[in-house]
């Protein structure tokens, strides 16, 4: 079946999760924290992650912006940070302000022209969905923002892919679904739905019940995917 919908995972995908200490990295006077942000940034990652999965085995579901301070506070924790009040704020608004990466802006207007119907779908909360986009100004270029505040659950729970299907009404063959978790990716693939792992960190691919279709670098080649 013909592609119709493209659906996009946010954080690492569009969004450069990153950015947040690399740019805090950058400022004058954190010169400590200079030396430990590339750790503090895959801690926070990691730890963001892990929590979001613990929390829908659980069934303790809060805001992913909890889930991100609580990730990050783990991560200065074990930098030896914690006790940075403002490192820590600063921290928190860069996130809220996330870069794009360099290739989203026309891979999203490519993907337009060809008359897709272009959505994000994300653990992030609407709040943070609706900071990240305004920051990045790619607003104009997204059909909707799906956020699993409607269903209380994080990804790969079933229900936040549900989402698609209650908001376009499509057969789960015409959505290409993309994602730079390696998890993500293959959950949506065991789903139903066509699949694309944005694999940046060239890392090995996830031993999971089902695998992604296909598997990029970047964004840059998605449009020919869709055509």
């Amino acid at each position: 079946m013909p592609i119709k919908t493209c659906i996009f995972d946010a954080y690492g995908t569009l969004f450069d999760v990153a950015a947040a200490a690399r740019n805090a990295a950058s400022e004058p006077g954190r010169e400590a924290f200079a030396t430990h942000w590339p750790t503090i940034a895959e801690n926070w990652r990691h730890k963001q992650l892990q929590y979001t999965w613990l929390r829908a085995i659980t069934g303790d579901h809060v805001d992913f912006w909890q889930v991100t301070e609580d990730g990050l506070d783990w991560a200065l924790e074990a930098a030896g940070l914690d006790g940075d009040a403002d490192l820590r704020a600063r921290l928190l608004q860069l996130y809220r302000e996330l870069d794009a990466y360099p290739e989203v802006p026309d891979t999203l207007r490519a993907l337009k022209a060809r008359g897709l119907n272009i959505v994000i779908l994300s653990n992030g909360s609407r709040n943070m969905l609706r900071a990240a986009v305004d920051s990045a100004a790619i607003g104009d270029l997204l059909d909707d923002t799906l956020s699993v505040d409607s269903v209380g659950i994080f990804k790969p729970a079933a229900q936040v892919y549900d989402l698609v299907g209650q908001r376009f009404h499509g057969a789960k063959s015409s959505v290409l679904f993309v994602s730079s978790n390696g998890w993500d990716a293959g959950s949506a693939a065991g789903y139903g739905f066509e699949t694309v792992w944005v694999n940046r960190a060239g890392a090995p691919i996830d031993r999971l019940a089902a695998r992604p279709r296909h598997v990029l670098t970047d964004l840059t080649t998605l449009p020919e995917l869709a055509s």
